[in-house]
């Protein structure tokens, strides 16, 4: 579903707005039904990768090429990327005066104009607690864990192929992770057998929580833009709590090049 080749990504326009390289030479691939979690320290990249899978301004490709499903979107703009299946939950989604949460469902649900609550809004509203944030403005005086249920609510009416996860657990409570890890878990189709999952994901998290709700197949260690390691999500989780990110970084260049699934702080 989704190839990333040889990516290579600066941010900012020139030097002098502090032009900086940031994903060097990266690549992914992410077949239909998987999904991937994305781990590393702050600084490492995995943002600035979120955001050039979107085609978010101020994000330079230098090298390298983004397919999804067969069309190269490496120079789409973002709505032409989103009309094509990609969807995002923001780790710091905006507040929206003015504009009731239900008007934005109504929208990614394609009842642009209507001020009904429909049936299939109202149920995942239920599913989520945010039956009585519809009629508020969006994100507005909302706590960290309603906004995040709010960013899920939308991408889910969306119903996008792949979900590009930015720390959907961050400042958010263990209860409200759960509820958000199992909504996704369901959405994603993790209970049917693997050649029945039509959609796929990238999580990026530093708590690992919700990965006690999201079933993944595969986990990566990005740090200083590269990507260090990948193997079994819970291997490589157990090891980065027991061993932290500076280990990896110190131990597991060898892992990606040898297609080593042991995770991190392998070798000492």
């Amino acid at each position: 579903m989704l190839d990333i080749r040889n990516l290579t990504v600066a941010v900012g326009d020139n030097k002098a707005d502090g032009h900086k390289t940031i994903l060097k030479d990266l690549s992914l691939n992410v077949e239909d039904g998987e999904v991937h979690v994305i781990f590393g320290p702050n600084g490492s990249g995995k943002t600035t990768l979120v955001q050039t899978l979107l085609g978010y301004p101020g994000y330079t490709i230098e090298e390298g090429t983004i397919t999804f499903n067969g069309t190269d979107i490496t120079t789409l703009s973002i709505n032409e990327r989103a009309n094509l299946g990609l969807g995002v939950v923001f780790q710091y989604p905006p507040a929206v005066r003015g504009v009731k949460l239900n008007d934005m469902a109504n929208l990614v649900s394609g009842h642009k104009g209507s001020d009904e609550i429909f049936d299939e809004t109202a149920e995942y509203a239920k599913k989520l607690n945010m039956t009585e944030f519809l009629n508020r403005d969006v994100n507005h005086g909302f706590s960290g864990g309603e906004k995040k249920r709010a960013e899920v609510l939308q991408v889910l009416l969306q119903s996008p192929q792949m979900l590009l996860l930015d720390e959907p657990d961050s400042g958010v409570d263990v209860e409200n992770v759960e509820i958000i890890g199992r909504m996704l878990n369901k959405f994603l189709q993790r209970d049917l057998k693997p050649m029945a999952r039509k959609k796929s994901a990238i999580i990026i998290t530093h708590l690992g929580y919700l990965l006690n709700f999201v079933k993944t197949d595969r986990a990566h260690v990005l740090c200083n833009g590269q990507f260090l390691c990948s193997g079994d999500s819970k291997e490589i989780y157990e090891n980065i709590l027991k061993n932290g990110f500076d280990k990896c970084e110190n131990s597991c260049l060898y892992s990606v090049r040898e297609e080593d699934a042991n995770g991190c702080a392998t070798k000492e």
